[in-house]
């Protein structure tokens, strides 16, 4: 690990709480660790003054008490989607068949796969960089394809989903102007933007899910807290049976759709 001067470490969080950054004193440490010199410190430093978020500037975030690689211009995945990964491997068989749609940097699908025993894991995204940046953080555990939601998917796959994480963008359009700026000017607006009511995606999702889904897989989807009771009504209408788990701590609202089973 590089050292810097104490002073040097006290001048940058005294930087970042100017620039408004809560927890100044966290991001300095991170920064100080990453950077090798103190010319290096210094540009990290600017470019998270400068709003880039901070998992953007380390080039890594923290998911699943891993460290997974997010490069710039890619959805930064959020500590209240651990909650859904958890969700989803108190689900899985212990040989489960794992996609995670609209997969990002991978986040959640390499978290379940690690907490899994034997996992044959796919994950997609529309996004080219999202998808280089899946496929490195994926490595040897799964496949990661390019392209619009179910569409590059192997056919094989049919009918053999044991779990579908799919983390769409929930977001009403209208609300997308009120984010944060490190998610609204430095985030894919696909990653964030579900349409008018922020479920459009899910909504398509959900139609096609049952197709895919083994008999008792499940679909695991997160919405905002105001958006569950549609978001049940949506799983609902598309045959699968739904069921929302809330976990308070991380302000974060799961809603999984479980096919049926043959009888």
């Amino acid at each position: 690990m590089p050292v810097h001067p104490v002073s040097s470490f006290s001048a940058t969080v005294a930087t970042l709480r100017r620039a408004g950054c809560v927890f100044a004193e966290d991001e300095a440490s991170l920064l100080h660790e990453a950077a090798a010199s103190p010319d290096e410190l210094s540009l990290l430093v600017e470019h998270r003054v400068a709003g880039l978020p901070l998992e953007h500037v380390l080039g890594w975030a923290e998911f699943c008490g891993r460290r997974l690689t997010v490069d710039s211009g890619v959805f930064v995945p959020r500590r209240r989607t651990e909650f859904l990964v958890a969700q989803a491997a108190a689900l899985a068989p212990r040989r489960a068949v794992v996609v995670d749609l609209c997969c990002g940097s991978g986040a959640l699908g390499v978290a379940l796969a690690t907490a899994l025993d034997r996992v044959e894991l796919h994950a997609c995204d529309v996004e080219p960089a999202a998808v280089r940046c899946a496929r490195r953080n994926v490595g040897d555990l799964g496949q990661v394809y390019e392209g619009d939601l179910f569409d590059p998917l192997p056919a094989a796959l049919r009918g053999c989903v044991d779990v579908l994480l799919a983390n769409v963008p929930y977001v009403p359009t209208a609300d997308v102007e009120l984010l944060p700026a490190e998610a609204r000017v430095h985030e894919p607006r696909v990653a964030l933007d579900g349409g008018g009511d922020g479920l459009d995606v899910m909504r398509r999702v959900a139609a096609e899910a049952p197709g895919w889904l083994a008999p008792g897989g499940s679909l695991l989807v997160e919405a905002s807290e105001r958006q569950r009771d549609a978001a049940v009504e949506v799983l609902g209408r598309a045959g699968l049976t739904p069921r929302v788990v809330v976990c308070e701590e991380l302000y974060a609202t799961v809603v999984i759709g479980t096919a049926g089973r043959v009888v």
